[in-house]
């Protein structure tokens, strides 16, 4: 009896282990090593079971589509560094079923390796799929197995190593992005009458106190190196602060009321409403420490130029700070302000190295004040888009669309009017004049008053609802203009003529009255119908049979305004759109409306209580894609599964033909689930 009852165990364990092997042909596990300065090497470890021939991601003689691909998401690609290599004993053999073709495969354990390479401070979940081949007895069967792998890099904010990126990306260059910026900043402020007037002074004490010429000129090195030093570790104690903190504080009122009034503020000093100035025993302070004979001394001087110039720099400073909020890791706030401080010291060094340009720089005139006026204006304008953030933050519908693009149109004409010196400020002076005793205008500011006129003409058109795709990050959401002259009723060649989206679905009902507010000009324009609840746009999709387009967005994302203004009005985008997808658009920073106590969950991937639409919004994401970050369109089909791995994202380098061509695949795999 124990005789019998062994051997059914064993027969029976026999079984399953061959039905296992008949549902798991290949086995695959997934290891990562860890190369240091963020280089890491994802191992992919491919086992065949008895009997399987498993074909190798090297393609077969007579160009047969019959190999292995291992892919990766678009959105993680930046990540990559090399080609995917494959080891292990491989073997060929001609294969009748395939027209005697050479098969190449395995039938003992191989590896893939992917090289990944990180900035300080990337997190990225690394997604993508193995499609392979294999032959077990006469047949040849295809598998697919997903991959997905957590990386994480975090160095010491404070070390400054720049790495060097391996590709071409434009995330992977923010950093040499906000770089540029940051030296762009520092030289405009250099021209400002805070720094601008320190310089014959400052250069002239190091070079006559200094025993030889060469001394000075190391002085005078050293006093810049130490305000690139400064500027740096501000940046260095900003990217302390989590990439999460950035995004949560650049879209918070309260943070952009502060900005409005600190840019406001500038903006008023700047025109000569008042002066401002940090208080003098600061400055004081710090003077009485300073001294040209000592590197500690002059380490005091650079920083007593930081504090006394703050009232031209303050606004640099914080809009380098907020732009590098969150991009290029740790990485983005330490290489901004490396640039702002490069560019603000590296004049000093020219001037020491030849003192006889100092001649010229004495020769301030006027400009120097025409030029604090413009940049007060172009304050206001700036102050005027953090207003705006406020007013959709807290949906007042105070500062619409149209009423943004007027003041914005008032401003820089009475810029232009200026630069024409048609309006004067409290300094300044009179116009040069010339041979004849006549006033002349300049011809760079003739050059800078046509620039600022002719972009208040470019403007005007917006007013009636033109996309204004210069500017359309900044504007506010044409979804708050009240008139928009061009519509879809009116035979336009420049718009796609097509009918309203089918009725055979309910349309959208929840948060409609306050997310259409944000509906993108082209889906005005040409009647697109989008949902902002992912349930409701999954019950329209079960009646038309279509797939959805998860358009993850923002009320105050900037690059989700681009995709929109750039994208979208592509006639073969938003045909494609419109006819033959579901759209809902699900916004990540729509914390106003709290959910229903019912609804409130915890989520595991944002490890925290969803209680907002917003938070529910995001979880869906993290859920879908392990990712954050918009815009991100993700495509799922009627039962709410991936159609694609990953989101496509907002990529400069990439324009509507290439989402157009992204639409046209995530089409065919449809049609041939479908099927």
């Amino acid at each position: 009896m124990i005789k019998h009852k062994l051997l059914f165990i064993v027969s029976l364990f026999l079984t399953l282990t061959i039905a296992a092997q008949d549902q798991q042909p290949v086995q695959f596990d997934f290891n990562k090593e860890d190369n240091g300065k963020g280089e890491f090497i994802l191992k992919i470890t491919a086992k065949p079971a008895p009997g399987v021939k498993l074909f190798s991601i090297q393609k077969i003689s007579g160009d047969l589509p019959v190999f292995t691909v291992v892919s990766f998401d678009s959105a993680i690609k930046k990540y990559l560094q090399d080609s995917l290599v494959e080891t292990g004993n491989l073997q060929t053999e001609k294969e009748a079923s395939l027209d005697n073709a050479a098969i190449k495969y395995y039938t003992d354990s191989l590896q893939w390796k992917q090289k990944i390479k990180l900035v300080s401070g990337d997190s990225p979940r690394i997604v993508g799929a193995i499609n392979y081949y294999y032959k077990k007895g006469e047949r040849v069967e295809s598998g697919e197995k997903r991959i997905s792998m957590q990386f994480d890099f975090k160095e010491s904010p404070f070390t400054l190593t720049i790495p060097i990126a391996t590709d071409t990306s434009f995330e992977n260059k923010s950093w040499m992005l906000l770089l540029l910026l940051g030296m762009g900043a520092g030289l405009l402020a250099f021209i400002t009458p805070c720094v601008y007037a320190l310089v014959p002074v400052t250069v002239s004490l190091f070079l006559k106190r200094s025993k030889t010429a060469l001394q000075g000129r190391k002085n005078v090195l050293f006093y810049a190196l130490s305000i690139i030093l400064i500027y740096t570790a501000i940046g260095s104690l900003a990217s302390v602060v989590p990439k999460t903190f950035w995004n949560n504080l650049s879209t918070h009122w309260i943070f952009n009321l502060f900005l409005f009034l600190m840019f406001l503020i500038f903006g008023l000093s700047f025109l000569g409403a008042f002066d401002i100035n940090l208080p003098s025993s600061w400055a004081n302070k710090l003077d009485s420490k300073s001294n040209s004979n000592s590197y500690a001394g002059i380490f005091f001087m650079a920083f007593t130029l930081v504090v006394v110039s703050f009232s031209c720099t303050g606004n640099f400073v914080a809009s380098i700070l907020g732009l590098a909020g969150g991009k290029a890791g740790n990485l983005g706030p330490v290489s901004g302000m490396f640039g702002f401080g490069f560019g603000l010291a590296f004049p000093f060094i020219i001037f020491a190295f030849f003192p006889k340009l100092l001649t010229v720089l004495t020769k301030s005139g006027g400009w120097q004040n025409a030029l604090k006026v413009s940049l007060g204006f172009i304050e206001l304008a700036f102050a005027l888009k953090f207003l705006s953030n406020v007013d959709v933050a807290k949906n007042l519908r105070i500062l619409d669309r149209e009423v943004f693009i007027v003041l914005w149109v008032v401003l820089f004409s009475l810029l232009g009017f200026y630069l024409l010196g048609k309006l004067k400020f409290k300094h300044d002076s009179e116009l040069p004049k010339n041979d004849w005793g006549l006033e002349y205008i300049p011809i760079p500011r003739l050059l800078l008053a046509i620039a600022s006129l002719a972009f208040s003409l470019y403007l005007i058109p917006g007013l009636w609802g033109a996309p204004l795709n210069a500017v359309s990050a900044f504007v506010p959401a044409a979804g708050t203009q009240d008139f928009i002259l061009y519509n879809q009723t009116e035979k336009s060649s420049f718009f796609i003529n097509t009918t309203p989206g089918p009725s055979a679905a309910l349309p959208p009902v929840k948060y409609v009255k306050r997310l259409s507010n944000y509906e993108p000009l082209a889906a005005k324009q040409n009647n697109l119908t989008i949902y902002y609840d992912y349930k409701e746009a999954q019950a329209a999709a079960k009646i038309l049979n279509k797939p959805i387009m998860i358009d993850f967005t923002g009320i105050q994302c900037v690059n989700c305004r681009k995709f929109e203004a750039s994208i979208w009005p592509d006639p073969a985008v938003i045909s494609k759109m419109k006819n033959q997808f579901v759209l809902v658009s699900l916004f990540s920073d729509y914390d106003d409306e709290e959910l229903p106590d019912n609804e409130k969950f915890f989520s595991k991937v944002l490890n925290g209580e969803v209680v907002t639409v917003g938070d529910k919004n995001e979880d869906l994401q993290q859920q879908l894609i392990q990712a954050s970050g918009q815009p991100n369109y993700v495509f799922v089909d009627i039962e709410g599964k991936l159609l694609v791995p990953g989101g496509y994202g907002y990529d400069p380098t990439k324009g509507a033909k290439e989402f157009s061509a992204h639409l046209d695949k995530v089409l065919e795999i449809f049609k041939k689930q479908s099927h």
